[in-house]
C-alpha cells in the first residue's frame, strides 16, 4: 500500500512537460478585449463570492506586476499559513485599487500584461521557478509554473465572462491547456489514498480541450508518468465546464462525482473528485 510523498526526488511523476508560453499573448488579447467590451454597469457586477468584475481586473493586474517584481507583499503574521498570508495579500492589492477608473485598469493591464507575456516567451522551461502547491513541487520547473500562472489568468477571465452573461470560452486550444494544467493535482491529490502499487485511476474530460489522464500508484506515490496500459481500479468522466470549475473550486466534489460517470472503485473515483488546482 502507498501513499503520495510529493517530495521524492525526479519529476517524472508530473507528467510530461507542457508549453502555455505562447498563449500568453492570445490570452492578453482576449482579456483585453473583453473588458473594453464591458458596459459601465458591468465593471461592478459579482463576479466571484466577495469580488466585482473590477475586483476581478485589479487582482489580475496584481498577479501581473508581482511576476514583474512591481509589487510588494509584506510579511507573514504570527502564526499564518501560506494560503491565509496569498488571501489576505490578494484582498489589501484589491481594496488599494477600488478606486482605479476602468479605462486606466485596462491600459495598466494592457502594459503589464504585454511586459509579462514578452518575460514568460523568453523563460527557460526547465529551469526551476515558484513552486505550485497544489501539484506538490516546490520548486516547481517552469513550464509548470508558468502553465499555472496561464490558468490564472484564463480562469479570472471566464468569471468576467460569466459575470457578463456570457459562457466559458470554448477556444480548445487555451481549454486544452487548462486542463492539461489542471490534472497536474491529480499526484498530490492522491497522496493520502492508499492503494496497491500498480493501481490505474483515468479521469476523462469530454468536450472542447478533453482528454484522459492516467494516475498510477508507485512505490514512492502516485505518479503521471507515461500510462503503461491495463485497465484502471476507477474511471470518471466529466464533462468540460464541470471539471475545470471543480479544480478552481466554482464546483464541490461531492456534486461533481454526483454528475460524472463513475466505473469502478467508488472510494478512488471519490478521491479523484476532491482534485483542486488553485491555493483554496
Amino acid at each position: 500500500m502507498v501513499a503520495q510523498p510529493n517530495d521524492r526526488p525526479g519529476l517524472s511523476w508530473l507528467g510530461p512537460p507542457i508549453d502555455a508560453r505562447p498563449l500568453f499573448g492570445p490570452e492578453l488579447t482576449a482579456m483585453l478585449g473583453l473588458l473594453r467590451g464591458l458596459r459601465p454597469g458591468q465593471w461592478s457586477e459579482p463576479a466571484v463570492p466577495g469580488w466585482t468584475v473590477h475586483d476581478v481586473s485589479a487582482h489580475v493586474l496584481g498577479d501581473y506586476c508581482a511576476r514583474l517584481g512591481r509589487r510588494e507583499f509584506g510579511a507573514f503574521a504570527p502564526g499564518e499559513t501560506l494560503e491565509a498570508f496569498i488571501h489576505r495579500a490578494n484582498q489589501e492589492w484589491v481594496d488599494r485599487h477600488r478606486d482605479m477608473d476602468p479605462a486606466s485598469l485596462v491600459d495598466a493591464l494592457e502594459e503589464a500584461g504585454t511586459e509579462l507575456a514578452r518575460r514568460f516567451t523568453h523563460a527557460d522551461p526547465d529551469a526551476p521557478s515558484l513552486g505550485v502547491s497544489w501539484a506538490g513541487v516546490d520548486p516547481a520547473p517552469m513550464w509548470l509554473d508558468c502553465a499555472r500562472e496561464f490558468t490564472e489568468y484564463w480562469t479570472h477571465r471566464q468569471q468576467i465572462r460569466h459575470a457578463a452573461g456570457l459562457g466559458t470560452d470554448p477556444g480548445p486550444r487555451a481549454l486544452s491547456m487548462v486542463l492539461d494544467t489542471f490534472m497536474r493535482a491529480l499526484p498530490h491529490t492522491l497522496r493520502d489514498t492508499a492503494a496497491p502499487a500498480g493501481t490505474r485511476v483515468a479521469l476523462t474530460v469530454t468536450g472542447p480541450g478533453g482528454g484522459t489522464w492516467t494516475v498510477t500508484a508507485g512505490p514512492e506515490g502516485w505518479s503521471l508518468a507515461q500510462d503503461q496500459g491495463g485497465r484502471p481500479a476507477a474511471g470518471v468522466e466529466l464533462d468540460t465546464e464541470t471539471a475545470w470549475r471543480l479544480c478552481t473550486r466554482g464546483v464541490q466534489p461531492a456534486d461533481a462525482l454526483a454528475r460524472a460517470r463513475v466505473e469502478g472503485d467508488r472510494r478512488l473515483a471519490g478521491a479523484v473528485c476532491r482534485i483542486v488546482s488553485i491555493v483554496y
